[in-house]
């Protein structure tokens, strides 16, 4: 936009990817390569560039076979005869049949100071190499995945305030109770004793067993009234709560670890004989024992060793049980089983040898996987010798997984990386990376980093200090992103956008047009392959007004959408049917569409005018059609209805002097750019609209070019969808209406999206707030929106049930004067009045971001983001810190 980042840092690059070394020859000195929409003539290819001492020659520069390194000493590659020195007539030079890239013109020898390569890869890693093999985990939609550490298990919950007191005094009471029982003391015991066993077993008025019936009976009561109690204190004292709280905070090796030497200290208390102890042991294997003769009618039963030490492993499961959940011995046992079926699967993979899938990826598994071992060793040497940077990985594997399984593809493509190495299949521009960057970039996902997610209440834990990123799966869902002037939107979200189409266009995966005023910062000329300056009589590229169309009618649409799209009360439809009845007639007679000026004068003729027109038609059953067409427009002249005058008076702020070499009137010479290359050719695209007395002009052409891209890539058929679309508009202000937010929502299926920017929603019509937020997948507000544009993100947000929790105090008034006493006492002491407390929790609806707090509570610097990929994954609204 005009000022956003006037009085800003440039500083974006926060945790950025080690730059990859660029291949010779790469830079600012790179020729701005022919237009992919019909050049007026073949392109001559780049210049040759002599490469340094134990340098790769660049793009333009195919090197003889003896100089090609190997990984590990392949067979030679058979030489390869040099290309022809010019290109086939009709075809651009730099480009072979079916459109792969050929080899330069100039095969230039290198030259004899150059010492010799060696014949195997150094060993030590390149940049690239590390980039490459560095790990990309799995994360969320707009996570930065380049070395992310996803966040570890959810630490144990924060315990309740638990005192001393309140664990110490369950324990000394359960030790009172216990020496009470065992010393025949307790109260009611033998009570209990007679109520739940037959009268006979005892001796009258006494709990003396009167055979083995009464002795097993009490057995069995000592061990029920022990397991009442250990119960019972470890519920009053918190003990279970705390135990696994503490425990918990362990890795799983100390923890199972920590349960284990528990287990054994409860086994020496319950089998002290099995350690050599004299001690009485704990009231666990009696009762047991007890109930089994009780349910067997004798102790018969243990005569039999088998049954005896069943009973005895299964008393010792039962006591081991509650500590092997403590220890979670369970997921050891499969974590370490785990393990070890990785370790063995890597060990079959090494010992499979060097063609294993299990190999970095600087060694191009892909490749060997597929046999084509020879290329595989090709490119890992020129990866570890650094001649290979990010976008050439990014090309070449891209094209790898274009190819599929088509066997002939495959082919051609190994054929051309045995020939061109690195260079393989570069962009037509010869350009193999950007002048400059500015932003932190990993190609091999297409990500940008833009920021980073600070940790925060609202913010999900798998997005504490995570990388905020950006990629061609979230922008095809289409991103807005409203903010005021110096709140960041150029310097933090589009100028690295941009520079990340950019770079992918180079790697074929991406087309860009980046729309802005003439000194917005998104980056130099020289990172475009066309640069357009409407109004500026330097500019290299002309604007086609009709971007390519041949159908009047499909033109007429997109015209009528950037005239009067913006206009109330006037039906897009209806201008369109006026312009196409204009265009569609003047094309018949002259074979081309009309330039600015001549549209305005026939949308403003006389019928006297129209009819001079009419009668270059010749009068054949061709022009029928058009014929008719134009004289229905020679009728509706001057009538109520007619239209032309209001289209001939929006048209004027085109046709104005400043304009006049552009929009296809200038010299035979000017070379016009279509915006329908774009949906054919990954080719990058800036137009510098003009500004200060324009400021209509630029909105008319915003609204003309969105209208435009969307219909060309609506139209382009499903075999050209392979590489994606953007369109980047800097200020979209004027630029949308009811016809393109309609459209927007189409561009998701076309492998297509757009980037708008405004300063506020008032730069859009107030009808339009609604649809707008509701058709794109990202919206993002950044830092001092007004309260206006909050309340509307806040309602396409929405709400979501939170858990709040009310805490009321009462005062405690007494009736008993003792009572009041002490508490006049305790008001005197503390100077607070006693008090209870009422706690009341529910479940509420909130806003995720209110308006006030999109307003007033986004500190500088910031923005609240919510994302939706192509995918149909989503995020919630995130605060985001851009200046990380």
């Amino acid at each position: 936009m005009e000022t956003d980042g006037t009085y800003e840092s440039t500083d974006t690059r926060g945790a950025e990817v080690p730059r990859p070394a660029g291949a010779p020859g790469e830079g600012a000195g790179t020729a701005v390569p022919p237009v992919p929409a019909a050049p007026p003539g073949p392109a001559a290819p780049p210049a040759a560039v002599v490469p340094p001492a134990a340098a790769v020659p660049s793009a333009a520069v195919v090197p003889p076979a003896a100089a090609v390194p190997s990984a590990a000493a392949p067979p030679p590659v058979p030489p390869v005869p040099p290309p022809p020195s010019t290109a086939p007539e009709g075809r651009p030079a730099g480009r072979g049949a079916g459109g792969e890239p050929a080899a330069s013109a100039a095969v230039p020898a290198p030259p004899a100071a150059v010492p010799p390569r060696p014949a195997t890869a150094p060993r030590a890693a390149s940049a690239v190499a590390e980039w490459l093999d560095a790990p990309r985990p799995e994360a969320g939609p707009g996570i930065w995945r380049f070395r992310h550490v996803p966040p570890g298990p959810e630490g144990p919950e924060r315990l309740a305030p638990v005192t001393l007191a309140g664990m110490l005094i369950p324990v000394a009471i359960g030790l009172l109770a216990w020496s009470a029982w065992r010393s025949e003391v307790f109260p009611y015991k033998t009570e209990f004793l007679w109520l739940l066993t037959p009268r006979d077993w005892w001796y009258p008025a006494t709990t003396a067993p009167v055979d083995w019936h009464g002795q097993a009976a009490r057995a069995m009561y000592d061990g029920v009234f022990l397991l009442v109690l250990v119960a019972a204190i470890g519920f009053l004292g918190s003990w279970r709560t705390i135990v696994r709280h503490y425990v918990g905070r362990f890795r799983p090796g100390a923890r199972a670890a920590l349960a284990g030497a528990m287990a054994l200290g409860t086994l020496v208390l319950v089998w002290p004989e099995a350690f050599g102890l004299d001690w009485d042991p704990l009231p666990v294997v009696s009762p047991v024992l007890a109930l089994v003769a009780l349910l067997t009618g004798g102790f018969d039963v243990f005569t039999s060793p088998f049954a005896v030490y069943t009973l005895y492993t299964l008393i010792t499961l039962l006591v081991l049980w509650p500590f092997a959940r403590l220890g979670d011995w369970k997921g050891l046992v499969r974590a370490r089983r785990a393990g070890k079926t990785a370790a063995a699967a890597a060990a079959r993979a090494a010992s499979a040898g060097p063609d294993a899938p299990a190999v970095p990826r600087s060694q191009w598994p892909e490749l060997r996987e597929a046999g084509e071992r020879q290329a595989a060793e090709l490119l890992a040497a020129a990866v570890a010798d650094g001649r290979m940077n990010d976008v050439d990985c990014a090309r070449v594997r891209r094209a790898w997984q274009d190819a599929g399984h088509d066997a002939a593809r495959r082919s051609a493509l190994v054929g051309t990386l045995l020939r061109e190495g690195p260079a393989a299949g570069g962009h037509p521009s010869g350009d193999r990376d950007l002048p400059g960057r500015t932003a932190a970039h990993d190609l091999l996902l297409g990500q940008v980093r833009v920021g980073r997610y600070p940790a925060g209440e609202r913010t999900p834990r798998d997005y504490h200090q995570a990388g905020l990123a950006l990629e061609p799966g979230l922008l095809g869902t289409s991103l807005l992103a409203v903010g005021p002037s110096g709140s960041g939107k150029t310097r933090s979200l589009v100028a690295p956008v941009t520079e990340s189409l950019t770079l992918q266009a180079l790697a074929g995966g991406c087309s860009v047009v980046a729309v802005a005023a003439a000194g917005a910062p998104l980056g130099p000329d020289a990172a475009y392959d066309v640069v357009i300056r409407l109004g500026d009589p330097s500019s290299p590229y002309d604007l086609d007004l009709y971007a390519g169309a041949t159908d009047p009618d499909e033109a007429a649409a997109f015209l009528a959408e950037g005239l009067v799209g913006d206009v109330d009360g006037v039906e897009t439809r209806r201008a369109a049917t006026v312009i196409a009845q204009l265009i569609g007639p003047y094309r018949a007679a002259y074979g081309r569409f009309p330039t600015v000026p001549v549209l305005r004068e026939l949308l403003e003729a006389r019928p006297e005018t129209l009819r001079t027109l009419l009668d270059l038609l010749p009068e054949d059953a061709s022009a029928q059609t058009m014929r008719r067409e134009l004289e229905s427009r020679i009728r509706q002249v001057g009538t109520a209805t007619d239209l032309g005058p209001v289209l001939a008076d929006r048209l004027s702020a085109l046709d104005r002097p400043v304009f006049a070499e552009f929009f296809g009137g200038g010299a035979d010479g000017s070379r016009p750019f279509s915006l329908r290359a774009v949906a054919q050719h990954p080719v990058r695209v800036r137009i510098g609209l003009p500004d200060g007395a324009h400021e209509e002009a630029a909105r008319l052409l915003n609204r003309l070019l969105l209208a435009q891209f969307q219909s060309v890539v609506r139209d382009r058929g499903r075999s050209a969808r392979g590489h994606f679309a953007c369109l980047v508009l800097d200020d979209a202000a004027g630029a949308l209406t009811a016809g393109t937010v309609r459209a927007l929502q189409r561009l998701r299926p076309q492998n297509a999206g757009v980037v708008l920017a405004l300063r506020t929603l008032a730069e859009v019509p107030a009808a339009l707030h609604g649809p707008l937020l509701a058709v794109v997948g990202c919206r993002m507000a950044f830092a001092g929106i007004p309260n206006w544009d909050g309340r509307a993100f806040a309602e396409a947000w929405g709400t979501e049930r939170v858990e709040t929790t009310e805490v009321a105090h009462h005062t405690v008034f007494a009736d008993q004067p003792m009572t009041r006493a002490f508490h006049a006492l305790r008001k005197l002491m503390t100077g607070k009045a006693v008090t209870t407390e009422a706690v009341t929790v529910r479940e509420v609806e909130r806003e995720r971001w209110s308006a006030s707090d999109l307003a007033h509570a986004v500190p500088p610097g910031h923005a609240v983001l919510s994302l939706t990929h192509v995918g149909g994954e989503r995020t919630p609204p995130l605060l985001v810190d851009l200046r990380g």
